[in-house]
């Protein structure tokens, strides 16, 4: 069974949603829309206060290319356009929306039908994945439409999806593939129509043996589609560490793209927001979230409107356990803790995790022993302990030179240290010092 060849760990799964099925959770009373829910420029408003909007109103258009729409999931007016922390702890602007009943929008297809032909040209269908505001669903959120137009002297041979879920907790990705089996499928083929390519490969690890099972069978009515069943490995769900375990093809670094290697990776997800946007003229405005952790009593998959506050979900599955120690948005090996229950639901929000005290809590860190399980474990092929170091010294030259830019941030580095060291934390420090070097370099050209 294939799996990616540098580094990797094997975290303890906690698949605990992973036999519930999806619920669909109540309209918030108030939906709230950072502008930010993307990679790239941060949309722009095109509605007002005051202004009546139906759920699939654009209420924001890109602001560049590297940019995406957003759509508003709810009917009612618009009460405001301030500020909000979202999940990343920071400020930044958002509209606002009181909710009023549900009502969509009239172009949208409601029905329950499956639409399998697709007449449009792969131009026609760019244009419409476009124009729904869909991003990456696995976390990056970077804009579909863009990875879709590959620079020039690009070429795809091949469309992967990442249908790895190898993040622990997370059940989202998985209940989808069990319920919307054949509109994911429909989605990869109008996704391999968008790049002109034959072929395509969906990736599923093998703790999702009914995944496989059903997706396999389902698969073999869609010409060049191919399940690939992979060793359970973290973290597999990172494109390029994907590309190496399904086509045995490694990125080279930075500026180097899978573009370069011949392949466009979309997760799961997108796929079926990719179904819902061309054949059901349906823009991206809900998704599934996993809500989980040891102590919640009810631990749940939920299609959430974009904009609902986490306290909803939270509320859904039982209420805040007593132990509660953090609460993380996404998994906990890539996840960041909330600020408050009040963050919305964002096109990258797979998941919410409630961890108790006891997990929550930090080991005190010790000194380096120089064991080198931060470097076998990492699968970019670095040297956490040094970047670590040298962020903590401040040396961004070389840092810099050491390809710090190269990490993805998964967290093996920091779950495999037996001195319990904050590496990750220090990375992550390190990258942003030296982008915003690099982008005061690149200004000044």
């Amino acid at each position: 069974m294939k799996t990616f060849r540098i580094g990797g760990v094997h975290p303890a799964e906690n698949k605990l949603s992973s036999g519930k099925a999806i619920e669909t959770l109540l309209v918030p009373e108030r939906a709230v829309f950072p502008l930010s829910q993307h990679i790239g420029a941060p949309a722009i408003p095109v509605v007002e206060k005051g202004d009546r909007v139906k759920a699939g109103t654009k209420i924001a258009e890109a602001g560049g290319f590297v940019s995406a729409a957003i759509h508003s999931s709810v009917s009612g007016i618009v009460s405001k356009i301030d500020k909000i922390i979202d999940a990343s702890g920071y400020s930044k602007p958002a509209i606002f929306v009181d909710v009023e009943g549900d009502e969509w929008e009239d172009s949208i297809d409601r029905s329950a039908s499956l639409i399998r032909e697709c007449n449009l040209s792969s131009e026609e269908i760019v244009k419409r994945i476009k124009d729904a505001g869909i991003v990456g669903m696995g976390g990056a959120c970077f804009p579909t439409h863009v990875k879709l137009s590959p620079p020039p002297g690009c070429k795809a041979e091949c469309i992967i999806i990442n249908a790895v879920e190898c993040e622990p907790y997370l059940t989202s990705d998985h209940r989808l593939m069990l319920e919307k089996t054949e509109e994911i499928l429909v989605g990869v083929t109008l996704l391999m129509k968008a790049v002109n390519v034959e072929k395509a490969y969906i990736g599923i690890e093998n703790n999702k043996k009914d995944a496989i099972r059903l997706m396999k069978e389902k698969a073999v009515s869609y010409s060049g589609i191919t399940i690939v069943p992979l060793k359970v490995k973290y973290p597999q769900g990172g494109e390029k560490q994907l590309i190496d375990a399904v086509i045995g093809r490694q990125v080279p670094a930075p500026p180097a793209i899978p573009i370069n290697v011949g392949a466009i990776v979309q997760n799961v997800g997108t796929a079926f927001a990719v179904y819902e946007a061309v054949q059901k003229n349906k823009p991206l405005f809900e998704r599934i979230v996993t809500v989980t952790g040891k102590s919640v009593a009810n631990p749940s998959n939920f299609l959430v409107r974009m904009g609902t506050p986490m306290r909803q979900l939270i509320d859904a599955v039982g209420g805040l356990p007593e132990d509660s120690g953090k609460i993380i948005g996404g998994g906990p090996m890539m996840g960041k803790a909330l600020v408050n229950l009040d963050v919305p639901v964002c096109k990258g929000s797979s998941g919410l995790l409630v961890m108790t005290e006891e997990e929550a809590r930090r080991s005190d860190p010790q000194p380096c022993i120089r064991c080198a399980k931060c470097v076998t474990a990492c699968p970019m092929g670095l040297e956490p302990f040094l970047l670590a170091t040298c962020s903590a010294n401040g040396d961004w030259e070389r840092v810099e030179h050491e390809m710090i830019m190269s990490c993805i941030e998964c967290g093996s580095c920091q779950f495999t240290c037996p001195s319990h060291r904050p590496i990750l934390d220090y990375i992550r420090l390190g990258k942003g010092k030296v982008g915003g070097i690099i982008r005061a370099r690149n200004a000044k050209k």
